[in-house]
Order: C-alpha cells, then structure tokens, then sequence
C-alpha cells in the first residue's frame, strides 16, 4: 500500500483517487479551492465535474499544499494544464529528493513550447516525473469501466512501480520510456478533436470524423517524430486510441466545444458552457508554432488556429482542407513505375 496525494479535484484527479483508494493506498485529495475542499468533505463526491462516484470515508481531502505533498510515496499531479507550472512551483519547497511526481494532465506550454513533464521538472528538478495518458475519459473510469493507459517514465524501475500501483481488473496499465512522445500525442490530439467537434456541429458525417481523426494522426506523427517522439506512441493508446476516444465520445470536452463553435458560438462562449478547461485551445497556438519551428505540415491544426483565433468561419476551413492542393497519402509509398 502506497501513501499518495492527487493534486487537483476535477473529474480526472477524482476518478483516479477512487481508482487508486479501490486498489487499497492511502489517498489525499488536494485543491486550491476552499468552496471544492468544503464540498467534497461534506458531500464526499464531486457533484459539479463527477456527480454520482462517492469519495470513501476514509479518504482525506485537504487545502494544505504542504501537507499533501511532504512523505508521500508518491503524487498525482492533476492540475489543468494552464495551471501546472504555477502548481509546480508552490510545491517545490515540499518536494523531496527522487519523489516520484506522475503528471495526468495533458498540454503544451504556449509561451516556452515545453511539455508539462519539462515544465515540471524545471520547476522541481529534484522530482522524479512521469506521465500517465490514454483514451480514459474520467466519467468511465470513475464508473469503473474497463480502461488501458500508459506510464512513460524516465526509468524501468519508476515506470513499473507506478504500474503495479494503478493497475486494476478494471484499469490495465502498459509502460513506456517514451514519456515526449506520451505528451504529444495527449496533448496534440485535443487540438484535433476541436476539428471533429466543429465538423459535428455543422452537421457532417462519420466520414468527415474519419478523416479528420485519420489525417489528424497523420499530422500528429509527422510533429512527433520530427520532434524525436516514437512513431510506436502515435500508432498505440496514447496516439490513436487517444484520438479516437476524445474526437468521438460525448464526455470529451473538446469535442463539445468545437460542437458548439460549429453551432456558431464564440470560443468563449463554448468554453463558458462547457464549464471545464478546454485544454485543445491552450494548445493550438503552441501546435502550430512547433509546426512552424520544426517545418511540419499540419493544415487542420492551422485552420483550427483560424478559426479559434483570427474569425475565420468553420464551414470555410472545411472548405480549405479540401480544396488544398492535390497529393498522395503517403510519400513515403512508391510507383513500380
């Protein structure tokens, strides 16, 4: 049995506390938030982002930052991304030599371009920071429905200590020494699935979703790859199986706003009526700048940019993608003759 912390009380930090509470380690559930630690004390569930999954008893639930963070075996940073480098740097202070910090959330940092496991470790550099991601959306995990992800870590040993703490009958765990490769495809593939939200919101098909998912993985790799991520990554849970999940399940927040945008909200508007942080718009500024600087190819995360930022009309960035220029699908593939 593990003593261990979850940094952040949203629908994710939550699901993965009774998670780790069911496979039988002592849990702390910390937020900056007064009103969310009084609800969940007294509630003993989330009935804003979590409704109807019940916190067990004997699970603490606390505001003090020091206290959840000092002798823990290990901590579960469940911020959203916006706010994991502030969050990093409160805890440093707390944080001791080789503590095992897993971070959850997924993002690119806009201003640096950096991951949030190099955010973190450039805050915290004596932590120990891995990454846990894959098609899990919150609501089924905490429902405890069957679900795989991935630990990237920077060791085998880390990778497989964290396993064994998360793996369930209900929660199967892989590893993986990939944790950049991890990141983007988590962090990338909510840009996408802003696209596929936008698509259903004007009332197309599956085969618009298809394609986007598919020529959206496309775009993905070729950045990752670029970047020095594995293409085994994009291909597996945190790639595809991760793109899938968010661009077509009704729990996906980005898919719901770009729905809404689609429906002809502004961007603030679906973010308002979603209620959560729609990490997708965090990050397509910094997607498309890591195109820019790596001279990749992405055009759907270009006319995402268009229109999340420059007004540009969804029905016209459909339009854009295509009519671009004729190509083959893979010129990496080779004519005979």
């Amino acid at each position: 049995m593990a003593n261990v912390s979850v940094l952040g009380a949203g629908s994710w930090g939550t699901a993965l506390s009774v998670l780790l509470h069911d496979n039988g380690h002592q849990v702390t559930i910390w937020s900056i938030d007064e009103n969310e630690v009084k609800m969940l004390r007294e509630k003993r569930e989330h009935e804003l982002k979590l409704p109807g999954v019940r916190l067990s008893d004997d699970m603490e639930i606390t505001g003090d930052l020091e206290y959840a963070v000092r002798g823990r075996d290990f901590l579960v940073l469940a911020v959203p991304s916006p706010y994991t480098r502030e969050t990093a740097r409160k805890m440093k202070p707390y944080v001791a030599e080789g503590q095992i910090i897993v971070d959850v959330a997924k993002g690119i940092e806009e201003s640096t371009l950096m991951t949030l496991s190099r955010q973190i470790e450039q805050e915290i550099p004596q932590a120990d920071v891995a990454v846990l991601s894959g098609p899990s959306h919150a609501e089924e995990v905490g429902r405890r429905l069957p679900t795989t992800c991935v630990i990237g870590a920077k060791t085998r040993k880390t990778a497989e200590y964290l396993q064994s703490a998360f793996i369930s009958n209900v929660f199967r765990v892989y590893t993986s020494p990939d944790i950049l490769g991890i990141e983007l495809g988590g962090s990338l593939k909510n840009v996408i699935a802003l696209a596929a939200g936008i698509a259903d919101g004007l009332g197309y098909g599956d085969n618009t979703k298809a394609a986007l998912i598919t020529r959206g993985i496309a775009e993905i790799a070729r950045l990752g790859v670029k970047m020095g991520g594995k293409i085994e990554s994009f291909t597996g849970l945190t790639g595809i199986g991760d793109l899938i999940v968010t661009c077509a399940s009704v729990h996906s927040r980005n898919r719901r706003a770009g729905y809404l945008i689609g429906q002809g909200m502004s961007v603030q508007e679906a973010m308002d009526e979603v209620r959560m942080v729609v990490e997708g718009v965090y990050s397509a500024k910094a997607a498309a700048r890591l195109a820019e600087k790596y001279d990749v190819s992405m055009p759907i995360v270009n006319e995402v940019n268009a229109v999340l930022f420059d007004g540009k009309s969804p029905a016209k960035a459909v339009n854009d993608l295509m009519m671009r220029e004729s190509r083959s699908e893979n010129s990496s593939l080779i004519w005979d003759e």
